[in-house]
């Protein structure tokens, strides 16, 4: 009973139970991404018109992306705390909204109707911010991979949801806005005594090479899986076994990942190895400060050796560096203890800042400018996809926000893996990775405006791709270079980018182009003497509402800046790779030796 009772224990503290937890948390956690299969049935229920609906997308994109009060909660509360106020405000933005469309509850005035959408979307920055924040504390020397993953299943979760939706097969489509409150809400509760911190720095083995590299394997077939499951479903109708059917393999793919857990507490035993255990108790030199920093040794002692350390020391060999950086050191103990120095306390580069010394600090600001380039232009791709392709003759846009989700959630994991190879075997700053996914969506832009036969297809490809990589490698870079301790409010600070981005792009540029050039052929209707009025109204250049806007012409300008922008993007972003490669061969140079 002794030994079954040790691993019980031993699966319930290992850290990649709670990294499949915080797995199937985001799976649930992006309802963010259903926006545009639930816009439809308020806009029914409400009888809202379309500006009136982009109102309320206005007020997701705010909720899904200001998380402040999770940033700064994330380091006074533990996990359960956060994950718990997440599903009170999933449950109530969403299940406030259901009571509405269904009229159980009486309709709101517009801005009381964008307060709630706020705060259901808002439950999910504490979903996002605990797994990613606690996932990366058991996992500090895989944050890529670990940030890469979590992110993808979150771009994931409206596939997902749309998939038990249709397993419901019910004609009431009010049943998915209930599916939103109460899905994440439940799967949150259940998770939030396993989704915690458990000293993972102290469980790194050789075998986690392996095991992610199982789990990479199952995100792909799962993508796999999603994308045929869409097509087939796109273009035939299958029968209710049949969807029922592909609905548990889906399960399965998902519950796959909770056999490396189960093995590795099967197989494991502390006595086994007890070489490695002596060797994994010694903290990495290299990544020391960047994880949970060293509570013996005075911080602001490292930050001046780093100060008033000899420019031509790194050059010296490993051994006869430490041992001059041990001799600064001490003599700087020695004059502090005298009052001979006056000891700073901002830290540098790999410690743990606050999120207002990250505030007045160049990196963190080019870091956030190359976000809101970058992402807030695939964000307003995605926001007006279908715009877009009826511009172009597509008559249904349900394709290409499919495939959109599925891009998104490849890059998200191919910017972890491919930024984790840099920095792990070239010692180079993530934002190459970065910079590289900036041009393909400036080339994705750039094939938008062009809109030549099959350009939807690759340009969908390009943008969602380039997209999803920014929420792997940001996340992952601003824990190196700014610790973790305070991670959760300088991450939720720069998503603030996001709808910053999508509010420039697409509120400023983008919709005013697109009603302009609207504008311009409903005139040119209006005043040809060729068409007959009937059919001037059966185009739909005159009718009530807002205008529409066919041919490439849409939104060729609007694409070309965001093109341009991207490119701007990728300067920023190499900006940061020049300034921050010598702290990057530092701190991974004792992972690579």
């Amino acid at each position: 009973m002794g030994t079954v009772a040790e691993r019980l224990r031993a699966f319930s503290t290992n850290r990649w139970l709670v990294f499949v937890a915080a797995m199937w948390l985001q799976s649930m956690a992006g309802i963010g991404y259903l926006f545009g299969a639930i816009s439809p049935v308020v806009k029914a229920a409400l009888g809202y018109n379309q500006r009136q609906v982009a109102a309320l997308g206005v007020a997701k994109d705010l909720g899904d992306c200001v998380g402040f009060f999770a940033g700064t909660l994330s380091a006074m509360l533990p996990s359960w705390a956060m994950l718990l106020i997440g599903a009170v405000q999933n449950f109530v933005g969403y299940g406030w909204l259901w009571l509405i469309v269904t009229r159980q509850a009486p309709a709101l005035p517009l801005w009381m109707m964008c307060v709630i959408i706020f705060v259901g979307t808002n439950g999910e920055t504490y979903f996002n911010t605990t797994a990613l924040v606690t996932c990366i504390q058991n996992f500090p020397k895989n944050r890529g991979p670990t940030v890469g993953i979590l992110k993808g299943f979150a771009g994931l979760s409206s596939a997902i949801l749309t998939q038990l939706y249709a397993v419901m097969h019910t004609p009431d489509h009010a049943t998915l806005v209930f599916m939103v409150a109460v899905g994440p809400s439940l799967v949150a509760i259940g998770l939030m005594f396993v989704i915690r911190p458990v000293g993972g720095h102290r469980q790194a083995r050789p075998s986690d090479k392996n095991s992610f590299m199982f789990i990479y394997t199952i995100c792909l077939l799962l993508a796999s899986y999603l994308v045929g499951v869409m097509l087939v479903q796109d273009f035939f109708q299958l029968s209710d076994v049949l969807v029922i059917f592909v609905t548990i393999i889906l399960f399965v793919l998902l519950i796959l990942p909770i056999a490396i857990p189960v093995v590795l507490t099967l197989s494991s035993s502390k006595t086994e190895h007890p070489i490695e255990e002596a060797l994994l108790s010694e903290p990495s030199k290299g990544e020391a400060s960047t994880s949970q920093g060293k509570e013996d040794q005075p911080e602001v002692i490292l930050s001046e050796v780093e100060e008033e350390k000899p420019k031509d020391i790194d050059s010296l060999p490993p051994s006869e560096r430490m041992k001059r950086i041990r001799e600064l050191q001490a003599k700087l103990v020695q004059a502090a203890a005298r009052g001979g120095v006056r000891i700073r306390r901002t830290p540098h580069r790999g410690e743990n800042f606050t999120l207002m010394q990250a505030l007045v600090k160049t990196d963190f600001w080019f870091i956030w400018l190359s976000l809101l380039f970058g992402s807030g232009s695939g964000l307003t791709v995605i926001d007006n996809l279908g715009q877009m392709s009826q511009a172009v003759g597509f008559k249904d846009a349900h394709i290409f926000v499919s495939l959109t989700s599925i891009w998104n959630f490849l890059g998200r994991i191919g910017g972890g893996y491919f930024s984790e190879i840099i920095v792990r075997d070239h010692t180079y700053p993530r934002h190459i990775a970065l910079a590289i996914a900036q041009i393909l969506m400036a080339a994705g832009h750039f094939l938008f405006a062009m809109a030549w036969p099959g350009t939807m297809y690759i340009g969908t490809f390009l943008v969602g791709l380039g997209y999803g990589a920014h929420w792997a490698i940001v996340p992952a870079a601003v824990s190196e270079l700014f610790g973790v301790k305070h991670f959760g409010a300088m991450y939720n600070f720069l998503t603030v980018a996001n709808p910053a981005g999508s509010l420039i792009f697409s509120g400023l540029i983008a919709s005013n182009l697109y009603d302009y050039e609207a504008e311009k052929q409903g005139q040119y209707h209006q005043s040809s003497a060729l068409l007959p009025q009937r059919f001037v109204w059966n185009m739909g250049f005159l009718a009530d509402g807002p205008l529409k806007c066919e041919g490439p012409v849409c939104f060729f300008v609007s694409s070309l800046i965001m093109s341009a922008f991207c490119i701007v993007g990728a300067a920023f972003s190499l900006l940061i790779v020049h300034r921050t490669k010598r702290f990057y061969a530092q701190l991974y140079r004792s992972v690579r030796a």
